[in-house]
């Protein structure tokens, strides 16, 4: 990336909560947090001083689909990243006094998920829409299993999942190509191959969950079946999203947030994966008007397949490649874009490609797309007072009229 003086490097190993079996569940995220507790070659303290005496960011995330380890340094400082990163990836120590400390530590996450109403919601909508299968499973995991893990579990799962073939090395910014490519030979080449393990297939199995806490809030949020990232309706199924509630324009935030003031924050989003993928909708409004916001976001989901316009949908494709051209102004986003459609594709479209595709979405696509959604399975999640809100087959119902 010319003109950079920064650069952003990692690794990305397929192996998220969806390669966890029922007793794992959580693993992958717990081996997240101890790749920042200690190495054969490092302590913990010397991976967080090497990377911040050259002023650097070191982090890492685990996802439904992978676990990335990640560092943001400069121009200079590229080949220390790649070294810690890998050093971490491939010599932790799992020190079993560090272990000890860091299931604590992810104790209080567990902690203070359940304590962020529209946090733990998604956890729940995730579970109703996926149930008794490792996609619907949270990342953190139960306390009870999170409590259980050992020293041995922890290897267990990385002799398992930690192979080359589940490995993305990316880096973007002010890099040298050749340079990372002989320091990734140098650091992985004597890796062993390992096959690569099966996951169980996700299937949309849409049912409700419904939590009655004394808040000040309900927190409704609901999730339709949708396309993964292969289908060709991915696209179509991104703009909808964005039409109906991904900005202030949108028709959701319009209806709901700004002509009858019901709410705060709504919005709707698409996600999108290996063999699924979901439309999201948020809401947090009273207990006596939950009612009315549910009758109000259905009826606008179906209006959309009749009258959705032109300037919508120019709008949201425009919003879509603004966010997708402006992410590639930073090394960060770029490294895990190149990462990601690495995984999905193995290659790397270019952005012309994925453009070209927004732009192809037509009106008429989005139209059909909201007719057939209105009657896709679905899923519900309710935290709060909800005692009155409606349930998942009256929302059906009223989808359906």
């Amino acid at each position: 990336m010319p003109g950079l003086l920064s650069a952003s490097a990692g690794i990305w190993v397929m192996a998220g909560g969806r390669h966890e079996t029922p007793a794992q569940n959580g693993i992958a995220h717990f081996l997240e947090h101890m790749a920042f507790k200690g190495t054969k070659r490092r302590t913990s303290l010397q991976i967080a001083e090497e990377i911040e005496d050259v002023g650097g960011y070191i982090n890492a995330y685990t996802s439904r689909e992978m676990t990335a380890y990640y560092a943001r340094v400069l121009q200079a400082d590229v080949g220390l990243a790649l070294d810690v990163i890998g050093d971490i990836v491939l010599n932790p120590s799992f020190d079993k006094k560090e272990i000890e400390v860091e299931r604590h530590v992810i104790l209080q996450e567990i902690g203070q998920a359940l304590d962020t109403p529209d946090d733990i919601v998604f956890d729940w909508l995730q579970e109703a829409s996926y149930p008794d299968q490792a996609f619907g499973r949270t990342i953190l995991g139960p306390e009870e299993r999170v409590s259980s893990f050992t020293r041995k579990d922890l290897q267990g799962f990385v002799a398992e999942h930690y192979g080359p073939g589940q490995m993305i090395l990316a880096a973007a910014g002010a890099v040298d190509h050749d340079a990372i490519v002989k320091q990734a030979e140098a650091m992985f080449g004597s890796m062993k191959a390992k096959p690569a393990t099966s996951f169980q297939a996700a299937v949309f199995k849409g049912s409700e969950r419904r939590e009655v806490k004394d808040l000040e809030q309900v927190h409704f949020a609901m999730a339709f079946d949708a396309p993964g990232y292969r289908h060709p309706d991915v696209y179509t199924a991104q703009v909808y999203a964005m039409t109906m509630g991904g900005g202030m324009s949108s028709r959701l935030f319009q209806k709901v947030r700004e002509e009858r003031g019901l709410c705060y924050s709504i919005f709707a989003q698409s996600g999108a994966y290996e063999d699924a993928g979901q439309i999201t909708l948020y809401a947090g409004t009273s207990a006596e008007e939950i009612g009315e916001l549910t009758q109000i976001t259905m009826d606008e989901l179906k209006r959309a397949a009749d009258d959705m316009s032109e300037a919508e949908v120019a709008r949201a494709r425009t919003q879509i490649k603004a966010g997708m051209l402006m992410g590639l102004e930073s090394p960060s986003s770029r490294a895990e874009r190149i990462a990601r459609l690495l995984a999905i594709y193995d290659r790397v479209p270019g952005v012309d490609e994925a453009v070209a595709r927004i732009d192809a979405v037509s009106v008429a696509d989005v139209r059909r797309y909201a007719g057939e959604l209105a009657a896709a399975d679905s899923a519900l999640a309710l935290y709060g007072p909800v005692e009155a809100a409606p349930s998942l087959e009256d929302i059906r119902k009223r989808l359906a009229a």
